[in-house]
């Protein structure tokens, strides 16, 4: 490992010798990892954010290996992070540039690992959702990001070494201090007499936490040689760090740590966003290192305080992200979401009364409408636009989300846009057009859409209806078997296309129906019994 400055190499062996971690020597930890790591032939999965715990298991396991005869370094370290592409902007260059430069410095020193980014799938991106599908902006009832953005991806990477190898180890910077939940869940699953726990979730995947008995004052000392140090203050005795920033080493691939250590600086005890294996995982949107659009926590408190430590140019950005907030506000969802689900019902909420449930008069919201998506992402990319032109390099939606945001809009399941608005969208910030493909299901376009609108309310019709028994024509047109075509409009015809006025006066009108015949029933039944009983009592003189 290089040092700042050549001439503190005494002092940094005198540092590894004395310095203890946990309670226990570096050199007894790197050795308790080197053991592990000669263990077993089972290839490793780094789960790597960028952040404080997981950089600080990347220095471990590489020191370990560095400490290793090439002859003993014989199986693979596969280091993956996992980019959800609405990852905090200063944040992306940042993992990057480290991956790139671990595997760097393991090609230079001759060590098995291989960095990797693993992305969600297209068509489960957050905007490709989001604005594409309507959903919600994720609040703690509805998280339904973390699967599609993180966890698929990942375990589609463990998976798939699983597939290769027969069974894998995932080396996580868990630790206990940071989340007691999470260590809870590794605990439980802990295999007895071994340092490794069952993966909750994957098969013949194992999880190794290295750091896990750890403090945050661990962490940073093996990163920057910085401690915490106990002071007197006029508030009493506080906790400070203790730099030596002459005495600042490099990683043992390269390059230091003061970035990162800039990062969490004044960051009111936020954590990283952990690499996110399982459901387990605890939320991240108060970190510096989750999704700049997550609005599972009320507020960014990790981005407010990028910008007010001189990150300004993304106040749009907190700005667009308090937006997002503010519509899930249950005063504000049937503003912006549409009253039917995307199963083109009308969900009704229910009561419990003596064990039964009972329908009410109010309704869950479903998707964002398609006006408000159509809002939304112009408002995105006129804010990428902005940044671009200050010479920030930040593709806040990409162009194959971009893709997948129109063929959602094409193909939706209420409001299918035969207006084709987002290649207009598009042209009208950028001024320019992307390849866009030619939907061959959607062949009607503005002028149809308000011909539409006009002609069926006449004869009593929804003009959403109607577009999709088009729609539905045009997409079995030319076939030779048309099965199942009378199914799909039967299935159309049942959805709920009137307003959620007229919905909910046909509910009550069907149960106060409903209620006169449960009556006139029980009447009946009541008189039926009158009945019997007076004939088995004639029977019976």
């Amino acid at each position: 490992m290089s040092l700042a400055n050549q001439y503190d190499l005494d002092d940094y062996i005198e540092f590894i010798e004395n310095e203890k971690f946990a309670g226990t020597l570096l050199s007894d930890c790197v050795a308790n990892v080197q053991r592990v790591y000669l263990s077993d032939k089972r290839p490793w999965v780094i789960g790597y954010s960028g952040g404080k715990d997981s950089s600080a298991v990347m220095v471990l396991v590489y020191l370990a290996l560095l400490g290793l005869e090439p002859k003993q370094r014989h199986k693979e370290v596969f280091v993956v992070a996992s980019d959800t592409l609405v990852e905090t902007p200063v944040v992306v260059n940042h993992v990057s540039n480290s991956l790139r430069a671990i595997e760097r410095g393991a090609k230079r020193d001759n060590l098995p690992i291989t960095s990797h980014k693993v992305v969600p799938k297209t068509n489960q991106t957050f905007w490709a959702n989001l604005l594409g599908k309507g959903y919600p902006a994720p609040t703690r009832q509805f998280r339904w990001c973390t699967e599609r953005m993180k966890i698929d991806p990942v375990s589609s990477f463990i998976t798939d070494k699983v597939s290769q190898f027969d069974e894998v180890i995932v080396v996580l910077g868990s630790r206990s201090q940071e989340s007691a939940s999470r260590a809870q869940v590794i605990a439980k699953h802990k295999i007895d007499g071994s340092d490794l726990a069952k993966h909750t979730t994957l098969a013949n995947a194992f999880i190794y936490t290295p750091i896990d008995m750890w403090g945050v004052d661990d962490v940073w000392k093996i990163l920057r040689f910085c401690h915490l140090v106990s002071e007197e203050t006029p508030y009493g005795i506080k906790n400070k760090w203790f730099d030596k920033y002459d005495m600042e080493w490099e990683n043992p691939w390269g390059g230091k740590n003061l970035l990162l250590w800039n990062l969490y600086k004044d960051s009111s005890g936020q954590g990283e966003c952990p690499m996110v294996i399982d459901e387990t995982t605890p939320s991240c949107g108060n970190s510096r290192f989750g999704c700049w659009t997550c609005t599972v926590v009320t507020k960014d408190r990790a981005m407010e305080s990028l910008v007010q430590n001189g990150e300004e140019w993304m106040k749009p950005l907190l700005k667009y992200r308090n937006i997002l907030s503010r519509s899930t506000s249950p005063k504000l969802k049937k503003k912006y979401r549409s009253h039917i689900r995307r199963d083109g019902r009308l969900a009704f909420k229910t009561l419990k009364e003596d064990g039964e449930k009972i329908l009410t008069d109010d309704y869950t919201t479903g998707p964002y409408k398609l006006k408000y998506r159509k809002v939304a992402l112009r408002l995105l990319l006129s804010i990428q636009k902005q940044l671009a032109d200050l010479g920030k390099d930040a593709e806040l939606i990409t162009v194959p989300e971009l893709h997948a945001v129109r063929h959602e809009w094409l193909n939706d399941p209420n409001e299918p846009d035969w207006d084709d608005d987002l290649p207009i969208i598009f042209n009208d910030i950028f001024g320019y057009d992307l390849d866009w493909a030619i939907d061959d299901t959607n062949q009607f376009g503005r002028d149809d859409a308000v011909l539409i609108s006009q002609l069926a309310p006449e004869h009593g019709v929804s003009p959403h209806l109607v577009k999709k028994l088009i729609d539905l024509e045009v997409s079995m047109s030319g076939l030779a078997r048309r099965t199942g075509i009378y199914k799909k409009i039967g299935s159309l015809i049942q959805q709920d296309w009137e307003s959620a006025e007229e919905i909910i006066r046909k509910n009550k009108d069907t149960r106060q129906n409903q209620i006169n015949q449960s009556k006139e029933v029980q009447d009946l039944e009541a008189e039926l019994a009158a009945i019997t009983a007076s004939l088995n009592k004639e029977m019976q003189q």
